[in-house]
């Protein structure tokens, strides 16, 4: 079973964790051998801008020596073979049109919504 993991909610846990929980979990189930592909869209397509980083985050006294690197993972996920499609509309909402994007990405017009949902049997939203 396809099943396609939209990622709307950014930056989950990336100040406990090392990486967003939920494409890291995509990477265990591919590597598992389950047919999985990645929606990001809302404030989670910046996962995909290149050049991002999150060093040097820091709240009073604590710093994040571990901070997460989602362009790589993006990126990572896109060699393993899943697509990762990223919605046109909320980069352009966010003012990143012509931003550069990890290699690999695809970007999808909201048009292109209903007919990319309907190529998968299970569509989960984080």
């Amino acid at each position: 079973m396809k099943t396609l993991n939209i990622i709307a909610s950014a930056y989950r846990a990336t100040v406990e964790e090392q990486d967003d929980p939920i494409v890291w979990i995509c990477h265990a189930m591919k590597g598992a051998g389950a047919q999985v592909d990645v929606l990001l869209r809302g404030n989670a397509v910046n996962y995909a801008v290149r050049g991002q980083s999150a060093k040097g985050l820091a709240f009073g006294g604590w710093t994040q020596t571990q901070p997460p690197h989602l362009e790589h993972d993006i990126a990572s996920l896109c060699n393993k073979g899943v697509a990762v499609h990223v919605m046109v509309d909320d980069v352009a909402r966010r003012g990143l049109t012509g931003v550069p994007m990890v290699d690999g990405v695809r970007m999808v017009p909201g048009d292109a919504l209903p007919a990319l949902l309907a190529g998968y049997d299970r569509v989960w939203h984080w």
